[in-house]
């Protein structure tokens, strides 16, 4: 009896283990995407294996123009999706992590023209969007059921570096703590600060501190911070550099600034895309045009930037990337190509190499991780 009650544990046991295994290891690969000519191309989820590095396709949502930019909120419940096109709008789905399906619950005006990127706050009542083409960006509420409130907050721009670039909000980034909201503006060549009150309106103010500006023409694109929430980090597009902040309490104050290209490089360039491992050591950014890369720094630990190394073989116009949750693997969405290369990530030096594995995406933009149920 005894015995019998032993195996039924055991096997009871590895089974769980095994099943808790697989969902570690196992992750929705979400991507956002330009509508094609046939309106074929939307918001596709695959299932990406950390062990491995393959994924497999398992479903597709259609029917939003330009779905380009993605974010995902905290608890993997909702995905909401800019819709890239004058007149923009956010979109909200409702998202099931376990099948990987989407659903669409309803959409609200980004407020300008353009929507190029969203995010959500960690308690889900917030999302934000910055508007490319008309130099805005919009607070929005979201509603418990995960549905967006038409009543929003619009922001517009205004003024440039050198009065013939309009202003040109590219992404609206929270800091760590969620108190502000950091926008960067390619065409006033300024990051903007704003406070962030979810609980009162309006739901953004200027901060005390309402911007810091960075070279002329460098043109702010993407933002993040280091994992210990000290540092910041700004990949400038028509600049090809990172400038890299010390951050406190709403404020940003510019440590260094250096260059993307190699020195013996002449070309179109079109930085694009930045992020940081996990663990904090290294940063990666990408770079368009006649570039064509993925270029590594090390992060020291007062978080000054140092060259490691850069990968240009199979890189064509990534616009987006993302470092898979166990840090194996850098996956570059190259919408030149209309593919996703799967790099393998030495975690040891930050450098990454070609795994031999890809996953065929038209036009591919945006790349996000969700942990499967």
């Amino acid at each position: 009896m005894r015995t019998a009650i032993l195996f039924i544990f055991l096997v009871h046991f590895n089974y769980t283990a095994s099943a808790q295994s697989n969902t570690e290891r196992t992750y929705n690969l979400v991507v956002g995407t330009y509508t094609n000519k046939e309106n074929t191309n939307g918001i596709h989820v695959y299932r990406f294996d950390t062990q491995t590095g393959q994924s497999s396709f398992r479903s597709k949502i259609v029917g939003i123009k330009n779905p380009s930019y993605l974010a995902i909120s905290k608890d993997a419940k909702n995905v909401y999706s800019v819709s890239e096109v004058d007149k923009g709008t956010i979109q909200a789905f409702s998202f099931n992590a376990h099948t990987g399906e989407l659903k669409f619950i309803n959409s609200a005006d980004a407020g300008g023209d353009g929507p190029c990127y969203v995010s959500v706050n960690n308690n889900k009542n917030l999302v934000f969007a910055a508007n490319y083409d008309s130099g805005s960006l919009a607070a929005i509420r979201v509603e418990g059921n995960g549905s967006l409130n038409p009543d929003i907050q619009k922001i517009q721009h205004e003024g440039s570096t050198d009065n013939k670039v309009l202003p040109h909000v590219h992404s609206v980034v929270l800091t760590p703590d969620e108190r502000y909201l950091l926008a960067s503006d390619l065409g006033t060549d300024r990051v903007n600060i704003y406070k962030v009150n979810s609980q009162s309106s309006p739901i953004l103010s200027p901060a005390k501190t309402p911007f810091i500006n960075v070279s002329k023409g460098g043109g702010p694109r993407h933002l993040t911070f280091h994992p210990n929430g000290k540092f910041a980090y700004l990949i400038l597009e028509m600049g090809a550099a990172i400038v890299g902040f010390d951050y406190k309490d709403g404020k940003l104050k510019t440590k260094q600034t250096i260059s993307m290209l190699a020195p013996d490089f002449k070309g179109k360039v079109e930085a694009a895309d930045i992020h940081i491992s996990a663990d904090g050591k290294f940063l990666y950014g990408s770079n368009r045009a006649d570039a064509n890369e993925i270029v590594i720094y090390s992060i020291a630990k007062n978080g000054i930037l140092k060259y490691a190394g850069r990968q240009t073989a199979l890189i064509n116009t990534p616009r987006n990337f993302a470092i898979d949750p166990s840090g194996k693997y850098l996956l570059v969405a190259n919408s030149g190509s209309n593919e996703i290369i799967v790099f393998n990530r030495n975690k040891k030096s930050g450098l990454i190499n070609p795994s031999g594995q890809k996953i065929p995406v038209e036009k591919p933009v945006c790349l996000k991780f969700v942990k499967m149920d």
